[in-house]
């Protein structure tokens, strides 16, 4: 019988997990927190779902892996050197297979992003192996980084971990067939490499002549150098995440009800009274501009919104009260249960509208064209994007404040004059302007369009273009 593999892509993570069945029995690998979908599609098929099999302890996202072994009855397994979890797991050998119907799962041991990193090599009934599923071990175009683990673990270090996955690479991937086709952990966008494809699968034929980390050239420390050279910091919310993947965490189901919870416009302003919480705003930046409740942060849901949640909220235990575009209530608690933000209290019944109907004072972000930028003498501009970015081109005279380190910029900041704040196509720079206007830091103007816009006008002066070095 032949095997069915399926990649469940969710760009706003840049995650890849996959559902694998033979025979009437099925594998989710790397489940995202709501498991709904996985159990569906195995219902719909007539499966069992048998095992969830873990790469490794995820920082970027709290897996379902809990969630879906209550529910299905599936084995939790997770590879050699595990840490002790608080739920059930098999702690599984390195080599050790697992019956899928008629083929074969093999885990494979490859240390290096973190110390239990493996990946899972898929076998057919025929005994030949077909599919490598990756996890944040190799990328198209990438590997993990080395980094991430040392926030949990003190005595590691990134250097030791970069040469484990010098070896993991060298003993464990590179052997295998080229035609096994890499099924990897993300693509593009994700924090965990730095240099990763839009490509979300490949032969690891092609891999192994234009990986750079698959180079058989580069020798240990040649590799080490390659890896470590341009690390940026990684996003505050990362350690919480793995702590809440190696202990557990809430019923994903009880998080989503209570983020769910309508509150009429009285009830929020009470709410908003609470020590520390914050009003998250997930409109369009344009809506958002107009009119917003005052000391709201902007960051909208078409974007990669999981992602900016947590790096400018940083702690997963913020409490958040919602200003949703009306029947996206249920998809934004999900985004945020995705990436452990479980603390968000309801949102406000009726939306801005609501507030706005209510005579509730309202707060507005100006937004200027890059046209009207170039009539502008601005004596303080700010480019939000990352540094790699803005050594590419940017304009001239322009600061370079990353949004990804929001809380370092801020005395980047004009108490005096009007800060035009400009990314690559302005869904960033609203980001950063919202911050801006609920810290009180002055007046700003967002730049619609960002540098896209800006290069097309032809009397703003631009640096001379170079290739991004996304190593920066």
């Amino acid at each position: 019988m032949s095997v069915m593999v399926e990649q469940i892509y969710t760009g706003c993570l840049a995650h890849g997990a996959y559902y694998i069945e033979c025979d009437g029995e099925a594998a989710v690998i790397d489940p995202l927190r709501e498991v709904q979908p996985y159990i569906d599609l195995a219902t719909a098929r007539g499966a069992r779902i048998k095992y969830v099999f873990e790469t490794h302890f995820h920082a970027d996202f709290v897996s379902g892996h809990v969630d879906l072994a209550a529910r299905t009855g599936a084995t939790i397994v997770f590879g050699p050197t595990t840490m002790q979890t608080g739920f059930p797991a098999l702690i599984a050998q390195d080599g050790q297979e697992f019956p899928l119907g008629s083929s074969v799962i093999r885990l494979l041991h490859t240390p290096g992003h973190t110390p239990e990193s493996s990946c899972y090599l898929l076998i057919d009934p025929t005994g030949r192996p077909t599919s490598l599923f990756t996890g944040d071990t190799l990328f198209i175009g990438d590997v993990g980084r080395p980094d991430l683990a040392q926030k949990v673990i003190a005595e590691l270090t990134q250097e030791k971990l970069a040469s484990q996955l010098f070896d993991s690479l060298r003993h464990k991937i590179l052997p295998l067939a080229d035609d096994i086709i890499v099924y990897p952990g993300h693509g593009a966008g994700s924090a965990c490499g730095k240099n990763m494809s839009k490509e979300t699968t490949d032969t690891l034929g092609n891999q192994k002549r234009t990986n750079y980390a698959l180079d058989p050239g580069l020798d240990r420390e040649s590799f080490i150098e390659a890896l470590l050279n341009g690390l940026t910091q990684p996003p505050g919310y990362f350690p919480q995440n793995v702590l809440l993947n190696i202990g557990g965490y809430a019923n994903v189901d009880q998080v989503i009800a209570a983020a769910t919870t309508p509150l009429s416009v009285a009830e929020f302003r009470q709410a908003m009274a609470g020590e520390n919480v914050v009003v998250l705003d997930v409109r369009d930046a344009e809506e958002f501009a107009r009119g917003h409740v005052p000391g709201a942060i902007n960051i909208a849901l078409n974007g990669m919104f999981a992602n900016w949640v947590g790096v400018v909220f940083r702690d997963v235990n913020q409490p958040l009260l919602l200003v949703v575009p009306p029947g996206r209530e249920e998809e934004t608690a999900i985004r945020l249960a995705r990436v452990g933000f479980d603390r968000a209290l309801g949102y406000l019944h009726g939306g801005f509208l609501a507030w706005e109907a209510a005579g509730q004072s309202c707060e507005s972000i100006q937004s200027i064209s890059a046209a009207e930028l170039a009539e502008i003498n601005a004596a303080c501009v700010l480019d939000v994007r990352r540094a790699s970015e803005f050594h590419s081109q940017h304009l001239i005279g322009a600061t370079n404040a990353p949004l990804d380190y929001w809380w370092e910029q801020l005395d980047k900041l004009s108490s005096e004059s009007t800060q035009y704040v400009y990314c690559q196509g302005g869904y960033r720079s609203m980001i950063f302007a919202s911050i801006i206007k609920s810290q009180g830091l002055g007046p700003v103007v967002n730049v619609v369009g960002g540098i896209r816009a800006i290069a097309a006008v032809d009397t703003l002066p631009l640096s001379p273009y170079v290739c991004p070095n996304t190593q920066l």
